[in-house]
């Protein structure tokens, strides 16, 4: 035990004295056909979780659990080598991104369902009882006996380290197993290396001592534990809990196994706290009375808001990129991410509803999280037909870089969604979800999504022609020339928002990828003849945006195209770049600076009428994420914001910036 000094190996002994009935040494080994060794770990009891704070609150309670029996868990991740004695197929995902690609670096690319499989196999094949370990059976074997953080005290030594950061370029690691010291039990690589399924289905801990728990009776995802070379050290704690959609498979996850009883059928009831979204959501049809016989513009109320204290909700300092949608009931839901900082494994997906004839928003609740990913961007969007369709990215780790997308539906108007199921082939850059859903005159589904991570190979665009079943991404050649007149395989801008025509084009806009004119560095628009295979280039009349702006586009009710940007790259007064000329229906002319509205009855070929987004009186309002603090007057609206759409039946046009809701209708606009 080279890696601990005599004073942290002392405290690790005493902690073990705090465990009843564990045993320091090593138990009792065998190997099996496969060449794996496995180690008898004892029975014995521990206290399981921690004080869950902050974005550790699905780590509390702290309960006693009692493993009542030993059992022989292998002592390294199942390897390239011995998985494909299962699987030899499996060998060709040694050639895809990652670092497995030796026999004795542990595999990578399993689902749980991959790892359920092999385990029956292998049981058949040595009439021995295998299967995944229980939540519970992996931390208690993981901590061997000990209280602190990880298994050899308070801090994960250098030496027991590989990268343990999250990057978008990380180093060639070696994952051979077994590299490092084990820990009391004999057990190689519990703190990182890869991820690991265990047999539990994801939920809440009861707050009641458990005797061989096997978690709870049905959830969305299945437990990972462990971490990996990426993972930050605070993830690679004894007690984090770490989840995934069952059916996943990426880089970064493998399993180990062990050898036992089957699972006993104690698993318990989750007794969840139905989040505020979803409570009290009527079933009544609104009638959708029309609002467009006078002109309304509603003064902008924030819809994001800070949680009840008495009602426990994952809420951090930063929150952005939401999206909206119309209920059939009336109401409108919106969501968006809560983080820290926006690569971190903390963000979840909260939700708020506004009801039908209310005038404030709930106060926001868990929508989605798969415990410690990245969640990046989400978009929600009602197919009209009763049924709301909601997609997330989803991270391999703590970035953006490698994503997976995942489809929910609800049919009961928000209240309840559908089991999570991926919609993309495998963890691409090109799956960072945007709003925007769109729906064709002909029925098919459109998702923008960014195309790369660092915002400079505009945006991808996924179509689905069977209502959301299957997805796929249709471009021919993902390389484009963000030139006038140029084409690709991409929308240029990333953040994109896109529209159809009615020639059955697609026009889209977006951020960065400016093309010049008249000396001006204007916003790209991108059009597709062939519903997105490739796309051509043009300097629009917009001035292009910048960092912490996002437009949209959207077809009117009443037919024509809306345009929502900013005049400028965040800038409050006339000082690098000018505000636009806006005229009103007087036909007087001023300078205005900020959020805009522009109207085209042509199909995008001009815009004839554009207008600021002000009611006209001052006022100090916080747009958060960037934005902040600002004054909004008659020449002066939100410089900033991440912008999210739709209208509803009755002809109300509902904006959301990263932390203001707007409404307003045509008629205003025309004003």
């Amino acid at each position: 035990m080279s890696w601990l000094n005599k004073k942290s190996f002392a405290i690790f002994l005493f902690s073990l004295f705090l465990v009843q009935g564990v045993q320091s040494q090593v138990g009792q080994k065998l190997t099996n056909t496969l060449g794996q060794k496995l180690v008898q770990i004892p029975a014995g009891n521990f206290y399981m979780g921690s004080l869950g704070k902050g974005e550790n609150y699905d780590e509390k309670p702290i309960h006693k659990v009692v493993i009542s029996k030993p059992f022989y868990m292998s002592t390294t991740e199942v390897t390239n080598k011995q998985y494909e004695e299962f699987d030899n197929n499996h060998r060709k995902y040694r050639e895809y991104p990652g670092m497995s690609i030796n026999d004795d670096d542990p595999v990578t690319y399993v689902s749980y369902y991959d790892a359920v499989a092999f385990c029956e196999w292998l049981s058949k094949k040595e009439n021995k009882n295998y299967r995944l370990p229980t939540e519970s059976e992996w931390e208690y074997a993981c901590r061997a006996g000990s209280y602190f953080d990880y298994s050899m005290g308070s801090k994960l030594p250098p030496e027991q380290q590989k990268s343990q950061t999250t990057s978008r370029n990380i180093p060639r690691i070696n994952l051979l197993v077994a590299q490092f010291e084990p820990n009391l039990f004999g057990l190689y690589d519990m703190h990182g290396n890869v991820e690991e399924w265990c047999s539990d289905w994801y939920g809440a801990y009861p707050d009641i001592q458990l005797t061989d728990p096997v978690g709870p009776v049905d959830g969305m995802y299945r437990v990972t534990r462990g971490g990996s070379f990426t993972t930050p050290l605070q993830y690679l704690r004894s007690a984090n809990r770490m989840a995934m959609l069952p059916d996943n498979k990426h880089w970064l996850t493998g399993f180990r196994i062990v050898q036992a009883e089957p699972l006993s059928s104690n698993a318990y009831k989750l007794n969840e706290e139905v989040p505020v979204y979803a409570r009290d959501v009527t079933s009544n049809q609104s009638k959708w009375d029309k609002k467009d016989k006078r002109a309304i513009f509603n003064s902008p109320i924030p819809y994001v808001l800070q949680p009840d204290c008495d009602v426990f909700v994952p809420f951090y300092e930063h929150n952005h990129c939401p999206t909206i949608t119309w209920c059939d009931n009336g109401d409108l839901i919106a969501a968006w991410f809560s983080t820290d900082i926006e690569n971190g494994r903390e963000m979840v997906i909260l939700a708020s509803r506004l009801r039908n004839g209310q005038t404030n928003w709930d106060k926001p609740s868990l929508f989605f999280k798969v415990p410690d990913r990245n969640m990046t961007g989400s978009s929600l969007f009602n197919t009209s037909d009763g049924r709301i369709i909601f997609i997330n990215g989803v991270g391999s780790d703590g970035d953006w870089k490698n994503l997976t997308m995942v489809e929910r539906s609800s049919y009961d108007n928000g209240s309840t969604w559908t089991t999570p199921r991926t919609i993309s082939s495998s963890y691409d850059i090109r799956n960072q979800v945007i709003t925007g859903m769109i729906q064709t005159k002909k029925g098919a589904l459109i998702q923008l999504a960014d195309a790369t991570p660092n915002g400079e190979g505009g945006t991808a665009i996924h179509i689905s022609n069977d209502k959301g079943k299957t997805w796929t991404d249709p471009a021919v050649d993902r390389n484009s020339r963000f030139i006038e007149g140029g084409t690709g395989g991409n929308i240029a801008g990333i953040h994109a928002t896109v529209v159809e025509l009615n020639n059955g084009n697609l026009m889209a806009f977006g951020r960065g990828n400016a093309i010049e004119k008249e000396g001006e560095q204007r916003m790209p628009m991108s059009i597709s003849k062939d519903m997105g295979k490739s796309w051509t280039y043009y300097a629009s009349e917009f001035p292009s945006i910048g960092s912490g702006q996002r437009a949209v586009i959207l077809r009117l009710n009443e037919g024509p195209i809306l345009f929502v940007s900013f005049t400028n790259k965040g800038l409050l007064e006339k000082t690098e770049q000018p505000g636009m000329v806006f005229i009103n229906s007087k036909g007087e002319e001023t300078t205005g600076y900020g959020l805009f509205a522009a109207l085209s009855f042509d199909e995008g070929k001009t815009w004839s009428k554009k207008k600021l987004l002000t009611d006209g009186e001052e006022k100090l309002l916080n747009g958060g994420a960037w934005t902040g603090l600002f004054i909004m007057d008659k020449n002066h609206a939100e410089h900033r914001g991440y912008l999210a759409i739709t209208q509803s039946p009755d002809n109300m046009i509902h904006l959301l910036s990263s932390n203001l809701y707007y409404s307003f209708n045509l008629k205003w606009l025309l004003e």
